[in-house]
């Protein structure tokens, strides 16, 4: 008697797997505000109150224009649950900013503060943060002055400017969140 093979193949529906790019471009007639486009869908973002920039500088409030990728999620577990995603996702902690001062060895990289520290903290009153995607914007090298704590977050109700980072809906960015991996690329400009 012959051998009976058979093959079990799993397929992953395209719409289950990452994203390889998001594009995120200014739209027309205020620098301040842009699109945001993943595989067929568009969606509204807030951008910096400089617009997006090509040279990035630490506190002009520029989005910076290039290719990046996502390294994290960071989100507060202590108001939603774990979202899906293909990210590593780590939990805010009361401790937990982000060093914005470029003479400090520790520039653009997250630090763990006591309560009376100054600093960028991750836990914030408003819902700005309560998912945070970190992105490899002055990463490797870390350059002293050109620009930090540049992020995917949460946007105001108005969508008015942030500080360099871009920001979407609570739905928008935990749908963007499923599809988004560590490979998948950010192309902003």
């Amino acid at each position: 008697m012959g051998s009976t093979t058979f093959s079990i193949t799993y397929e992953t529906v395209v719409r289950d797997r990452p994203v390889s790019m998001i594009r995120i471009h200014r739209a027309a007639g205020d620098p301040r505000r842009g699109w945001l486009t993943a595989d067929s869908w568009t969606i509204p973002v807030a951008l910096g109150r400089g617009g997006i920039l090509a040279n990035k500088r630490e506190g002009d409030g520029g989005t910076p224009r290039g290719s990046f990728r996502p390294l994290q999620l960071w989100w507060r577990a202590d108001r939603h649950p774990r979202p899906q995603t293909y990210l590593p996702a780590r939990p805010i902690r009361p401790e937990d900013a982000w060093c914005e001062d470029p003479s400090d060895r520790h520039y653009n990289q997250p630090v763990r503060l006591v309560h009376d520290q100054a600093g960028d903290r991750l836990t914030r009153q408003d819902h700005l943060y309560d998912f945070i995607v970190e992105i490899d914007h002055n990463f490797s090298p870390r350059i002293a002055g050109r620009g930090s704590a540049v992020f995917l977050h949460l946007a105001r109700i108005n969508f008015s400017p942030t500080a360099g980072c871009v920001s979407m809906t609570k739905s928008a960015m935990l749908r963007l969140l499923r599809r988004m991996g560590p490979q998948t690329k950010i192309i902003i400009g």
